[in-house]
């Protein structure tokens, strides 16, 4: 019988997950199986992760927070960013992580983003926004603001994410990076300078950022706004907006007329997915013969994707 993953969420069907992953783990002639798991509610939610039954699921809106609180353990990825995106069943033990932030900035930096000395600026308050900007910290990052549309929101959530590094680094063994050119964990800490602000009182900090990641979910509709006032844009710098598939958004579009380089979240989502099936097979004890380049571009290509 087949081991099963998922994609968690309400709605899912949208969703290219299942394609990305079961192209990868039929060219490495893996018997796993990857489906939909659409959950209506926080109550179905909590009683599917429960039941572990699955070997591993990704999670998308809105059960990043209950795939968080279900599991039993936390990886210092999802602790950082107060949620949840993957969930690995070993031997029945829910191990927890969150790979937005990996995912956009190796994306953006396979795409010939440099992040050294960057100054980064991140639109958004949850979780996909904290994860974002920590990993551009440990992509060498100089400044990295967290920007909402309330102050004191942002503060808190930047006041929380620096409490929670603080804890980690009590009781973590100082590591270098896997990653070539990356800062490790303490060394992030150290190096980048952590601000806060609201988009009408950090307009200085969004035209002088060399990299703007817009991790709100304006956008998602058509006729979304940006979320700060695009004539602040310019060449030279990198815009990217992690919603993907409803057409170009209101930013990436003022983003281009204003000779920026755009992105959008294609390339994170299927980052993402190369992050989360590698961290299944280290789970499992797999051995993947494909490198990382490899799978993202068999994973791109199943979904559709030119990248």
């Amino acid at each position: 019988m087949a081991e099963q993953l998922f994609i968690i969420g309400h709605p899912v069907a949208h969703s290219k997950s299942p394609a990305m992953h079961n192209a990868l783990y039929q060219e490495l002639g893996l018997d796993w199986d990857y489906g939909f798991a659409d959950l209506e509610d926080d109550a179905e939610a909590q009683r599917f992760i429960d039941g572990r039954g699955f070997l591993g699921c990704n999670v998308t809106m809105p059960y990043k927070p209950a795939a968080f609180a279900g599991a039993d353990i936390q990886a210092a990825t999802a602790k950082l960013a107060g949620g949840a995106n993957v969930l690995a069943n070993k031997d029945g033990v829910l191990i927890c992580y969150n790979v937005d932030g990996k995912g956009c900035i190796g994306y953006l930096e396979l795409a010939g983003v440099s992040f050294a000395e960057a100054r980064v600026a991140v639109c958004g308050t949850g979780p996909t926004s904290l994860a974002i900007m920590h990993a551009a910290a440990e992509a060498g990052a100089a400044d990295v603001v967290l920007l909402g549309r309330n102050k004191e929101r942002a503060q808190a959530c930047v006041n929380r994410y620096l409490d929670e590094y603080r804890e980690l680094l009590s009781t973590a063994v100082p590591m270098p990076s896997s990653v070539e050119g990356h800062l490790g964990f303490a060394e992030a800490y150290e190096h980048a300078n952590f601000r806060f602000g609201d988009y009408a009182g950090a307009r200085r900090a969004i035209a002088q950022a060399d990299v703007i990641v817009d991790a709100t979910p304006l956008g998602m509709q058509v006729g979304d706004p940006a979320p700060f006032d695009v004539s602040l844009l310019h060449e030279g710098q990198a815009v990217m907006d992690v919603v993907y598939g409803h057409g170009e958004t209101a930013l990436v579009k003022a983003a281009k007329a204003a000779g920026a380089r755009t992105f959008d979240g294609a390339g994170m989502l299927v980052a993402q997915a190369v992050d989360s099936a590698q961290i299944f097979f280290d789970v499992n004890g797999v051995d993947c013969a494909l490198t990382r380049p490899q799978m993202f571009s068999l994973m791109a290509t199943a979904a559709g994707f030119s990248l």
